[in-house]
């Protein structure tokens, strides 16, 4: 089953926000935690639906930020403030970068395009949703296992689509949740996003694919349950090597990155949800796989 609109994923997973950003609450027997960090424009939304669906707020004890690029990060700030007690985590590499001033200020840049597109300018100045950087609380890697109450959180080291991507595989639930290291739903398609090295990405998915999963849980697009759960890394893994291919052989004939970069991303536009990210993020994406296979295959 696809699940694309905020409500029940299994008992103990909620989904909240929009289709095109999800982020979730999931439930241990006496604490919660958040996991993704979300697009800005859905603070209004996750605060209604906090309510709507009965969510104690008090027991919301963990953020798990699940990589730093600011679509994934920025509903953190305003949450971190109404739930001080709640202990933000992501990776050692997330640590370092979330503080960075010039990250700090392209996402502030880009929290305000998303913001804009949405009509939302206004209203975020009421609410107050700034991004002054996040800091990281709880570094995280692999082979390290927290508590959220009776439930487990398996953290799992998957770079490929960024370097400080991690992922959580819930035991108890057989739930993984990927982010975009686990691809991004394209309608019955996905997108395969390598943006900062596609073997590692490659090998990132194979990773998750060994475990036993039934629900699969991205942070666009919403989560998948049963046979398309079990099924919807492998279809990522069939992805990735058929887009690998694709930008190479883009790459063989133009010879220039550039020129590719421009060509696959009107076609990566063209099979794009609406409500998708914006063209200059996708041709920043494409731009990063396509320098990646450039200099492999020049290799």
């Amino acid at each position: 089953m696809v699940i694309n609109k905020p409500g029940k994923v299994t008992d103990r997973i909620i989904l909240l926000g929009r289709s095109e950003s999800s982020v979730y609450i999931l439930k241990g027997n006496n604490e919660y935690a958040l996991i993704g960090g979300g697009m800005v424009h859905i603070v209004p939304e996750v605060l209604e639906q906090l309510k709507a669906f009965g969510i104690e707020e008090e027991k919301i004890r963990r953020i798990v930020i699940l990589h730093s690029h600011f679509d994934h990060c920025g509903i953190v700030p305003f949450f971190k403030k109404r739930w001080p007690r709640a202990t933000v985590t992501a990776s050692l590499k997330s640590k370092e970068l979330l503080i960075l001033p010039k990250l700090i200020e392209a996402v502030k840049a880009m929290n305000r395009d998303v913001l804009e597109k949405h009509g939302r300018l206004k209203q975020a100045e009421e609410l107050g949703p700034d991004f002054p950087g996040i800091e990281v609380e709880a570094a995280v890697k692999e082979g390290d296992r927290l508590s959220c109450g009776d439930l487990t959180l398996e953290i799992l080291d998957v770079p490929g689509h960024s370097s400080c991507s991690i992922a959580v595989y819930v035991p108890e639930e057989k739930a993984m949740f990927a982010s975009d290291a686990g691809g991004i739903p394209f309608g019955d398609d996905v997108f395969a996003a390598a943006n900062s090295d596609f073997d590692k990405y490659q090998e990132s998915l194979i990773k998750m694919a060994g475990y036993d999963i039934e629900v699969h849980l991205a942070e666009h697009y919403g989560a998948r349950t049963g046979e398309h759960g079990r099924g919807f890394l492998k279809k990522t893994i069939a992805s990735a090597e058929n887009s690998r291919k694709i930008l190479e052989e883009s790459l063989r004939r133009t010879k220039d990155v550039k020129a590719s970069s421009r060509e696959i991303t009107e076609k990566v536009m063209a099979a794009a949800p609406p409500d998708f990210l914006a063209e200059d993020v996708i041709s920043m994406v494409v731009g990063q796989m396509l320098k990646y296979l450039s200099r492999q295959m020049a290799a």
